[in-house]
């Protein structure tokens, strides 16, 4: 999977590759290290995650993630 951050909001961004994987918040967040309430919180926008976030989630998941800046 090939995926744009551009095209995503934050939340938008981790809900849909987390649909992608076909897992619950649950499961997607013990796969990435992180707790069910983060994953909800990163999906409604309240919590920001980082870069190293997302690294994880392409290698864990082989999703080339490219960050472009909007014009």
């Amino acid at each position: 999977m090939r995926v744009n951050l551009k095209d995503y909001d934050s939340g938008s961004f981790i809900r849909i590759i987390r649909e992608w994987t076909g897992l619950t918040q649950k499961e997607f967040g013990k796969a990435i290290g992180r707790s069910e309430r983060t994953i909800q919180d990163y999906e409604s926008g309240k919590t920001s995650y980082t870069s190293r976030t997302l690294e994880k989630i392409a290698k864990k998941f082989d999703i080339s993630i490219i960050a472009e800046k909007k014009k």
